[in-house]
């Protein structure tokens, strides 16, 4: 072409040839691809006429023939060929024009690429590829896309019913949507989505409303889930990944929140029947549905904590019962059982915690929940604590009556300690643990060392120091306690001439670890004195620092008992030892000399002599014959006892100890909230009264829920013994007083 200026016409008349052929091949006629000569001459011919000095330059002329051009091929060929098209073979026909048009606007775009280069940067208009598909959209779509929106949702529709579709081509024609957007979702979502998600909101409450008639909760719920699988899949398959969350959000609320109530609480078949039944699957299923729903875990956590709830409760009324009912021969047999119910609930339910709801928070607070509640309740006036404690002492005493194997006592006790932790009081269960574990360790042989050190290991690692530091000592008190007896028995080996006379044994004992027991000031016979006189001169010889306290509550003595059918070996407290000696002195006895022999209280004493005269073993004989004991009875040995065993235990009348655990533990309660509260002010220096409480709450939590008003007193008490004092500008405001 030279230096000459290209005309408009003619150099339009270029063009025309080159968009002649491009329709030509888009209508799938015979035709060959543009070759890299004719893309290159189309191009230049668009260069130079862009870039010949005014007033050749024909840049706007260019930009402008582009637009009509695409506008002149959609109204002449894309348009007709909507017109006769319905339902999915108009679908089918926009996807494809779409695509045609997409295609020229490609070739076009590469044609007129010296446009989009400078003159549509210098003068600020839209970029080719933006005109070419904003003529799609003012001519076409803005046209057909309320109908194009009705066959989608039909197609939609019908997939939902079970009937096979087009996906791929819905996948096309929704890109549609979101391809006229321009960069932005608003068509997509004001064209389609908006509307998509009201259709979808109606199908399903059409579907829940009939399915919460006529199925079971788990099925219900299987359904559901498929369902919710299908959207997912559907999104994945043709919708735009920004549905997805606010599609599953719908589904999920007519489906899983309308009927929640409805559905969980179903008679036959909800949560409850589930829990009965052992259904794992179904109750997995709860969990995965209602975990991806805000909130959606509280409601089944909710019903959960009311189910453990009923269960526990009722194994408390059932041992309340049967304890009011039963024969006074089985003495805490009921809750005995009881704690094994309990236990077995305990492992049930964290079964369902862990394999159906995977640990969640939301269902260990729940069971947490449940299980405190029942697990502070009292049976005919004993409290959980002592229940506790009792079953741990059946257990550790030789395996409890069902003689446990090792590993089973251990896995056991692993559980109480574990139910320990929803028990409020746990200094109550300590001190009633402490007195049994007194009593396995002095009386009981079979005692086993490695089991007692086992659960003092586990409760001083659930619940700190504090709880097991006594006990602990108690058993070391224990093992101590027989190598004092070893050297006992050979100091009497060096030392012939102190032989005491009798088999005497000895356990020293530390005060401070072992619970208080009542004092006797009892007048020992000459036997027992000379015994006594024995291990104190032998306890010298030891330690000069230490004062033996003698508790003869909690001696054994082995007597012989000379009755004229047989002999019989009568084991007995050291108490009861001393009322029998007495009779080898004199024939009969009155109530009154045997108050002065022995200089023992009145209540202590008859409840001696009941054992002895009115009980299973009538040793004594007692005038006038009653059940009962009198301050003017006599007393005389009988000689005429037998009984079928060689060698049996006399027992006193038990001894009500609750009252006094209970003083005890109120005894002890200040002082640990004394020490909570400055090691609080220690730390803090300076701390405000709401504070305070709220912290010292918190630190004694472990061991038992303090009373508001105790903590208020022991601060005013720590006030006067000038540990802390008032902030002089604010009363409500405490210091440390280092």
């Amino acid at each position: 072409m030279g230096c000459e200026n290209i005309e408009f016409d003619q150099g339009w008349g270029e063009m025309e040839k080159g968009i002649e052929k491009l329709k030509r091949i888009l209508a799938g006629e015979k035709e060959t691809p543009f070759t890299s000569r004719e893309y290159m001459t189309l191009y230049t011919t668009i260069y130079n006429m862009c870039n010949q000095k005014a007033p050749h330059d024909y840049s706007e002329q260019l930009y402008d023939k582009y637009k009509k051009t695409l506008d002149e091929y959609i109204t002449s060929i894309v348009l007709p060929s909507l017109k006769d098209k319905h339902d999915e073979f108009m679908l089918r026909e926009l996807v494809e024009r779409w695509l045609n048009h997409k295609i020229m606007v490609k070739w076009l775009t590469r044609f007129f690429h010296y446009l989009d280069r400078y003159f549509i940067i210098q003068k600020s208009v839209p970029a080719l590829n933006e005109v070419g598909t904003t003529c799609f959209l003012n001519l076409v779509y803005e046209d057909v896309h309320p109908t194009i929106q009705d066959i989608v949702l039909s197609l939609i529709d019908k997939e939902r019913e079970g009937d096979q579709i087009d996906r791929a081509l819905l996948k096309n024609a929704l890109e549609i949507f979101v391809e006229m957007g321009l960069g932005q979702m608003n068509r997509y979502q004001d064209d389609f989505e908006a509307r998509f998600l009201q259709e979808t909101t109606n199908y399903y409450s059409r579907k829940a409303s009939k399915w919460i008639e006529e199925d079971s909760c788990p099925d219900y719920l299987l359904k559901s889930e498929e369902c919710l699988k299908k959207e997912v899949d559907r999104v994945s398959s043709y919708l735009h990944s920004s549905s997805e969350t606010k599609l599953i959000k719908k589904v999920q609320h007519e489906l899983l929140v309308v009927y929640v109530n409805q559905l969980l609480e179903k008679e036959d078949s909800g949560i409850k029947v589930l829990f009965r039944d052992d259904k794992v699957d179904d109750l997995s299923r709860t969990y995965r549905v209602y975990n991806k729903i805000s909130q959606g875990l509280d409601l089944v956590a909710n019903v959960f904590k009311q189910h453990v709830t009923i269960e526990g409760t009722a194994f408390v009324q059932q041992a309340e019962e049967a304890t009011s009912n039963q024969a006074s021969n089985t003495p805490g047999g009921h809750e005995q059982v009881l704690v094994k119910n309990i236990l077995e609930l305990h492992d049930n339910y964290m079964t369902y915690l862990n394999s159906c709801f995977q640990n969640h928070n939301l269902f260990q607070k729940a069971l947490k929940e449940a299980f405190e509640v029942f697990c502070n309740k009292t049976v005919n006036g004993s409290p959980s604590a002592e229940i506790l404690a009792s079953f741990a002492d059946h257990i550790l005493r030789k395996g409890g009556s069902e003689k446990l194997s090792d590993e089973v006592i251990e896995e056991t006790l692993e559980k109480v300690v574990k139910l320990l932790q929803y028990v409020i009081d746990k200094d109550v269960f300590a001190e009633f643990y402490r007195k049994k574990l007194a009593r396995r360790l002095l009386f009981d042989r079979g005692t086993n060392d490695d089991h007692e050190r086992s659960i003092l290991s586990k409760l001083k690692q659930q619940f700190g120091a504090p709880l097991t530091s006594k006990m602990e000592g108690m058993v070391t008190d224990v093992v101590l306690a027989k190598e004092h007896q070893s050297s006992f028995q050979e100091y009497l080996r060096n030392n012939p001439d102190v032989h005491p006379g009798l088999d005497f044994t000895v356990t020293v004992l530390t005060t401070g670890f072992w619970p208080s027991y009542k004092w006797f000031d009892l007048s020992l016979p000459s036997e027992m004195v000379k015994c006594v006189k024995v291990f104190k001169g032998f306890y010298e010889t030891k330690t000069k620092h230490r004062k033996l306290t003698w508790k003869f509550s909690l001696g054994t003595s082995h007597i012989n008992g000379k009755f004229e059918p047989k002999p019989i070996e009568l084991i007995v407290s050291t108490h009861q030892a001393a009322v029998l000696l007495l009779f080898n002195a004199s024939e009969r006895l009155s109530y009154s000399e045997i108050v002065a022999q022995l200089n023992l209280a009145h209540d202590d004493l008859i409840r001696l002599l009941h054992s002895l005269s009115c009980a299973k073993y009538k040793i004594l004989n007692k005038e006038p014959s009653s059940k009962s004991i009198s301050q003017s009875d006599s007393f005389k040995f009988n000689p005429n006892f037998t009984d079928k065993m060689r060698r049996i235990k006399v027992p006193l009348p038990p001894v009500d100890e609750r009252k006094k655990v209970i003083e005890d533990v109120d005894k002890d309660r200040p002082y640990a909230i004394d020490a909570a509260i400055v090691r609080i002010m220690k730390s803090r220096k300076v701390i405000t009264h709401q504070q305070l409480i709220s912290e010292t709450i918190e630190q004694l939590s472990r061991m038992f829920k303090p009373n508001i008003k105790a903590i208020k007193k022991r601060i005013e008490d720590l006030i006067t013994r000038d540990y802390i004092e008032r902030d002089r500008d604010n009363s409500h405001m405490f210091r440390y007083l280092a």
